[in-house]
């Protein structure tokens, strides 16, 4: 199996310089940001919490899950927790492959998968209104 890795944490997210290794052809990224509304509401961020324990051990499967099910390929997922600010990246996915589809769909799935079974829960906070 291929290293992976995956990091939930307060940390902001830093976009790093691709290193392929030998076969890797192709990396696709996901990046999300928090977007300025939500409920058609001007917010300010959104607060992530997460039972840690659980949600690392939730990832840890679905990493093996994909390489299992998917083939070879190394992942990188960071999902920030605590206050992320609007217009600031939550989460980070990049899947590198050997070919580029399949770095499409992998990193698709691994969105799909992260917000349907893992415990990481948004709260967001609202702007206040100008009185």
């Amino acid at each position: 199996m291929l290293p992976v890795l995956f990091i939930l944490s307060e940390e902001p997210i830093q976009i790093a310089q691709t290193v392929f290794k030998a076969g890797e052809g192709a990396e696709a990224q996901f990046l999300g940001v928090v977007r300025g509304m939500e409920d058609n509401k001007v917010i300010s961020g959104i607060d992530y919490s997460v039972y840690l324990p659980m949600a690392e051990k939730m990832l840890q499967d679905l990493v093996e899950c994909g390489q299992r099910e998917h083939g070879p390929h190394r992942v990188f997922i960071q999902h920030r927790l605590g206050f992320v600010a609007a217009e600031q990246p939550s989460i980070v996915i990049r899947v590198r492959t050997k070919h580029s589809a399949e770095s499409f769909e992998l990193c698709h799935w691994y969105l799909k998968e992260i917000k349907t079974r893992v415990p990481i829960w948004k709260k967001p906070v609202f702007a206040e209104s100008p009185l």
